[in-house]
C-alpha cells in the first residue's frame, strides 16, 4: 500500500462495514485520512466511507497517492472557498509544490488566468502545467508584477500574506493555508470560547488590513471529504489534471523521505511505498 507522508493513503479495500454500501473488499481506492487518524506509516489504516473515493483510472498506486490532500486543498479553496470562475485572475504561491502543482492545473481547468511563484529551475514545470505568468521569487517582487487580481491562495510567511492583499482588486479574496486562523475556523471547530478569541486576536491586524483595502481573507484548514475526492477523479481521468510525483521511497527509507520533504527541493509530492 502506498502511501504520502503521514496524511494520505491509496490502496485497496480489505474489509467493510456493514453499512457500507459504495464500495466493497478489492476495491482500489485513496483518501486523505480522517482528522485524528492521520497516521498513515501503517499496512492498514481506517478510513470513513465519506472520506474515500475509488482511485482514478490509469494511475499508479503511488500517483493517486500523491493526490489527496492537496488535491482536497485546492478544491476547497478554489472551488468551493473562492468560486474561481472563468476569466477570473488568480495567483498561487509555491506553483512548484504539493498544493500549487494541482492548484495551478484546477485554475486552468476552471477558466482562470494563473500567476504563480517559483525558482528559476522549475519555471518550466510551472508553466507545463498552465501557469500564465511566473514570477521567480529569488529575482523579483510579486508584489510590483501582479495587480487587480480575483483570489491569492496563500502559503507563505506573513510578509507575504500582507502583500497579497495589495495585490487585490476590491472585492477579491485571500485565502490563506498557512494562517493565521480566522473567526470562521474557530466556529468550524466549535472551539471553546477561549481558543476562539484566540484565532480572533490572531487574524485580527490581516482582517482589519484586508477591510481597509476593500478585500476579504480567510483560512483554510483542509478536511477529508470523499466526494470532492470523487469529482476530482473524474477530472484526473479525463486528462485535465495530472499527479506530480516527485520521489517514491520504500518503507525502509522514510527518515530519508522526510528529510528530503523538510529540505524544500521538492517539486509536487513525496510518496512512501509501503509494499
Amino acid at each position: 500500500m502506498p502511501l504520502v507522508l503521514g496524511h494520505d493513503v491509496a490502496g485497496v479495500v480489505v474489509r467493510v462495514g456493514p453499512r457500507v454500501q459504495q464500495f466493497q473488499p478489492g476495491d482500489e481506492v485513496y483518501a486523505r485520512a480522517d482528522d485524528f487518524r492521520i497516521g498513515t506509516f501503517a499496512e492498514l489504516i481506517a478510513v470513513k466511507a465519506s472520506s474515500l473515493a475509488h482511485k482514478p483510472r490509469g494511475l499508479t498506486m503511488e500517483e493517486a497517492a500523491s493526490i489527496p490532500l492537496v488535491g482536497l486543498t485546492a478544491w476547497q479553496a478554489l472551488v468551493e472557498k473562492a468560486q474561481l470562475k472563468k476569466g477570473q485572475k488568480v495567483f498561487i504561491q509555491a506553483g512548484s509544490g504539493g498544493v500549487g502543482t494541482f492548484a495551478i492545473q484546477l485554475a486552468k481547468h476552471l477558466g482562470a488566468t494563473v500567476a504563480t511563484t517559483a525558482s528559476a529551475g522549475n519555471a518550466a514545470l510551472v508553466q507545463s502545467l498552465g501557469a500564465d505568468v511566473v514570477i521567480d521569487y529569488k529575482t523579483q517582487d510579486f508584489e510590483e508584477v501582479l495587480r487587480d487580481y480575483d483570489v491569492v491562495l496563500h502559503s507563505q510567511d506573513g510578509k507575504a500574506l500582507a502583500k497579497s492583499l495589495r495585490v487585490l482588486k476590491p472585492g477579491g479574496q485571500v485565502i490563506s493555508i498557512s494562517g493565521p486562523p480566522d473567526p470562521a475556523f474557530g466556529q468550524t471547530l466549535r472551539a471553546p470560547g477561549l481558543v476562539r478569541l484566540v484565532m480572533r486576536l490572531l487574524s485580527a491586524g490581516t482582517r482589519r488590513r484586508a477591510k481597509a483595502l476593500g478585500v476579504g481573507y480567510s483560512f483554510l484548514f483542509m478536511r477529508a471529504h470523499g466526494a470532492q475526492l470523487q469529482e476530482i477523479t473524474r477530472l484526473v481521468e479525463a486528462g485535465a489534471i495530472r499527479p506530480v510525483v516527485d520521489k517514491v521511497f520504500p518503507f525502509s527509507a522514510t527518515n530519508d523521505a522526510l528529510a528530503y520533504v523538510e529540505s524544500g527541493r521538492a517539486k509536487g509530492k513525496v510518496v512512501i511505498q509501503v509494499v
